[in-house]
């Protein structure tokens, strides 16, 4: 495993990290997080990242159980929650970032993960309604009262990143330093041109997620959509759109032949692509299955195989895309 500064941060991250969105929920108890979460932490993933809106809150029971139940020493991993979408309908408790909301948020989520306090804390979406500044503040409050110790942003544009950092330099306050932003193949608005400031005059750092484009670019989906699959799920119906997508499909059978060349699996080949940008500090992973964590670490095997003629033929697949 390599390890990446998340951004100018001291502190680094895994490469590859495991995120508990969708399985760590009433389908896949302590015992079953705890067994991913080992095969993960055994092949030196030390990020683990999660947020209170995860299965309704369950996401984060989960995982507190499941650390209590590995032991391991705290200094040795980092884990995360956001906040925006609440857990309860209200004014002040749902689609919002003021401050009673996220200093009451942050003191249930630590109760949740069984923690003193979390490594990372994301606002995660903005919130057009309450003042950037109030924001900031909160989030400076948090981690000042040692609940978090960095701060970040989720889907945020370019413009309120630019703006929090300056309302925090103005007043002397901690700076989000991290944007956990949606990237894969199909999925890279998230550092267009107008984030050059962010990554590049403020260091930023990231961890993005859906690298897979929710199992597009593994090319279950090639054929159909399979029973069994996230897609075939009721609750995820919103996805068949994407899934079923012809251009889509398309791109993803025209970078079978370069995995293959490659000797990894559309899989792998998608988690070492997103490696290839250096703003990306660690690649959220998913995984129901152990064989499954081991399958998605190997992709840290492929990361120095993307030459320029690589790299040039994917631009080609997807031009039209």
């Amino acid at each position: 495993m390599k390890y990446r500064h998340l951004g100018k941060a001291g502190i680094r991250l895994s490469e590859l990290s495991l995120g508990s969105w969708i399985t760590f929920d009433t389908r896949f108890g302590v015992k079953t997080a705890a067994s991913l979460m080992a095969a993960a932490y055994d092949v030196g993933v030390n990020f683990f990242d999660n947020a209170e809106a995860y299965a309704h809150g369950k996401s984060e029971e989960v995982m507190g159980a499941a650390l209590k139940k590995l032991g391991w020493r705290r200094g040795s991993y980092l884990i995360s929650t956001k906040f925006y979408w609440g857990l309860n309908e209200g004014p002040n408790e749902e689609a919002t970032l003021n401050r009673k909301y996220l200093l009451e948020g942050i003191d249930a989520s630590l109760k949740r993960l069984d923690t003193e306090y979390v490594d990372l804390v994301y606002c995660h979406r903005s919130d057009s309604t309450t003042p950037i500044e109030e924001t900031v503040w909160a989030m400076h409050n948090i981690i000042e009262r040692g609940k978090a110790l960095y701060w970040g942003t989720s889907e945020w544009s370019a413009g309120d990143i630019l703006a929090a950092i300056q309302i925090a330099e103005r007043h002397h306050l901690h700076k989000p330093i991290v944007e956990q932003p949606v990237y894969n193949l199909f999925e890279r608005q998230r550092f267009g041109p107008e984030y050059d400031a962010v990554y590049e005059d403020f260091g930023y750092g990231s961890t993005t997620w859906s690298p897979l484009a929710s199992g597009l670019l593994t090319g279950k989906y090639n054929q159909g959509i399979p029973a069994g699959s996230r897609g075939a799920l009721a609750k995820y119906d919103w996805l068949e759109e994407q899934l079923t997508d012809k251009e889509r499909i398309a791109c993803v059978a025209a970078l079978e032949p370069l995995a293959k060349e490659m000797g990894a699996t559309l899989a792998q080949f998608s988690l070492a692509w997103c490696l290839q940008n250096p703003y990306v500090s660690s690649v959220i992973t998913g995984a129901t299955r152990i064989e499954q964590v081991h399958e998605n670490m190997k992709a840290l095997e492929f990361v120095d195989s993307f030459t320029m003629e690589v790299m040039s033929e994917i631009e080609r697949i997807f031009a039209g895309e």
